[in-house]
């Protein structure tokens, strides 16, 4: 395998949709990876993105079976993640995945029980929280400036998908829903910044039991049912002593509540959209006026998406390149498979304790992923 000290990662992509073109066009930032190969169920799609980005289209079993490929990329849909990944694993490879690690706990675990009886990796998104603004935050959260922190809020508040999406159903069935679709990017920054959950209380609810699809395509007016909670309140408390009210819901139709916000004993700061790289960090000190941290200037800050009109940071592969520096060095990547595996039992932890109204202690912990300084953050890039 080629995954020695001063060598490029060798990667092949499986899931060739709308999501795979923005790891494809990010791919060229970064050092220490070399895409090769792309396959999907779909023959046609993966043959666009080959001709697209000058990949060899091959077939999921071929592109499993090929030796001059180290790591699988698996941007398949959350269903498939675990069948994909677990593939790749037994056929020697390293496995990146998009968020969540796998659409229940138990396959999140046994992916990363795997990997370590493999002798290899797996990582997952977000890595997001590796972004400008996420690295701003840490900063000043392992400086002090807010001192302990104590309490804090999160907030994923939408419509949800079928005003906008053709094909909007399988959002809203099991292994769906805002806590696993959008709960990885707020978890994952959370865990971050203030260590693992210990205990999560949630209540859960639907909004509708039927949702209406107002976008355009072949299901435009149709109604589906909903087979999953689409509002979930928790709170959540970290073995750090911090408790955190996290809210993830697609019955809001506007709000003005700010994604997170953490209080300590010192101060007050504030975050963007964690679902981006950049964004403005904010911080008040003992009361004072907020002072703005701009993330425009840092590496992974600046405005790169939509590719044709940006107005948002969005540098997915990073994770991917910081896995691959972390094989070669033999070191923890800090989208580790561990990580990835807590954030999946928290959010499992939210439903459950919403369908049981009770308490739920976790089963897992997990280290704080170690901070990513500037200068190796700009040493990531090609």
């Amino acid at each position: 395998m080629n995954s020695g000290a001063g060598k490029s990662l060798r990667i092949g992509v499986i899931g060739c949709g709308n999501i795979s073109a923005t790891y494809l066009r990010n791919a060229s930032l970064f050092g220490g990876v070399e895409m090769r190969a792309c396959a999907d169920i779909s023959a046609d799609m993966a043959a666009q993105r080959a001709d697209e980005y000058g990949l060899t289209a091959m077939s999921v079993d071929t592109l499993l079976a090929d030796p001059d490929i180290d790591l699988v990329l698996n941007l398949t849909v959350p269903n498939v993640h675990f069948d994909i990944s677990q593939s790749a694993l037994a056929a020697g490879k390293h496995v990146f995945t998009e968020k969540p690690l796998a659409a229940t706990f138990a396959e999140g675990k046994r992916l990363v029980e795997e990997a370590q009886r493999r002798g290899l990796r797996i990582g997952s998104a977000p890595d997001t929280f590796l972004g400008a603004a996420g690295r701003q935050a840490r900063k000043l959260i392992d400086e002090g400036a807010i001192g302990r922190p104590v309490s804090g809020t999160a907030f994923m508040f939408g419509r949800g998908m079928e005003h906008w999406h053709p094909n909007p159903q399988f959002f809203y069935q099991p292994g769906g829903g805002p806590v696993l679709d959008m709960g990885p990017y707020y978890l994952t920054m959370l865990v971050n910044l203030l260590g693992p959950v210990r205990t999560v209380v949630a209540l859960t609810t639907r909004g509708r039991e039927e949702r209406l699809i107002t976008a355009d395509g072949p299901f435009k007016n149709k109604t589906f049912p909903v087979g999953t909670p689409t509002t979930a309140l928790s709170l959540l408390e970290f073995d750090s002593g911090a408790m955190i009210n996290f809210g993830a819901s697609w019955d809001v139709f506007r709000h003005s509540n700010h994604p997170i916000e953490l209080h300590g004993t010192e101060g007050s700061l504030r975050l963007p959209d964690p679902d981006t790289f950049g964004g403005t960090v904010s911080l008040s000190t003992g009361g004072a006026d907020w002072t703005n941290f701009e993330s425009d200037p840092a590496p992974y800050g600046a405005h790169n998406w939509p590719y044709a009109a940006p107005d948002r940071a969005n540098y997915r592969m990073l994770g991917v390149a910081d896995l691959a520096r972390a094989i070669s060095e033999g070191r923890p990547a800090r989208t580790e498979g561990e990580l990835a595996l807590h954030v999946l039992d928290i959010m499992e932890a939210i439903l459950h304790s919403g369908e049981t109204r009770s308490a739920v202690e976790l089963s897992t912990r997990t280290a704080r992923p170690e901070s990513l300084g500037e200068d190796e953050a700009r040493s990531l890039l090609a």
